[in-house]
């Protein structure tokens, strides 16, 4: 299944996030034939067959409980899909300090492109020195 990282992880924190506060769901999400990559399977194809191209993040939530409540659960097919998790994603200074580089080398490569090509040579504009009618 492909699925981001990004979405997998913000469902399994608010799952694991629920389970430190509510003791009756840590029963349900440490079922031994429940695991977080049938989870997505099952909100992808949930949301598949809904339709609709915009959730909230309480209805992705409640897809993810629901496959935990559920014993007997279609999961579906693995879906291949891009997912678009509209969170602010929070990153560590070592990351930060490793795409400043990255944009850094970047910048100095596309610099050096430019000025390796070839420079281009100016046309030659030829003055027509024939007198027109209106010259007389």
């Amino acid at each position: 299944m492909k699925s981001t990282d990004h979405f997998k992880n913000t469902i399994k924190a608010y799952l694991e996030e629920r389970v430190a506060s509510d003791t009756q769901f840590e029963w349900v999400y440490t079922k031994e034939n429940k695991n977080i990559e049938d989870c997505i399977t099952y909100i992808l194809n949930a949301v598949q067959k809904s339709g609709c191209n915009g959730f909230t993040d309480e209805e992705i939530y409640s897809l993810a409980v629901h496959y935990y409540d559920e014993d007997n659960i279609e999961v579906g097919k693995p879906v291949n899909c891009g997912v678009v998790v509209n969170h602010t994603v929070v990153l560590t200074e070592e990351e930060k300090e490793e795409v400043r580089k990255e944009a850094i080398q970047k910048a100095h490569n596309e610099a050096y492109n430019r000025a390796m090509q070839p420079k281009k040579k100016a046309k030659r504009v030829e003055i027509n020195n024939q007198p027109s009618l209106f010259d007389f």
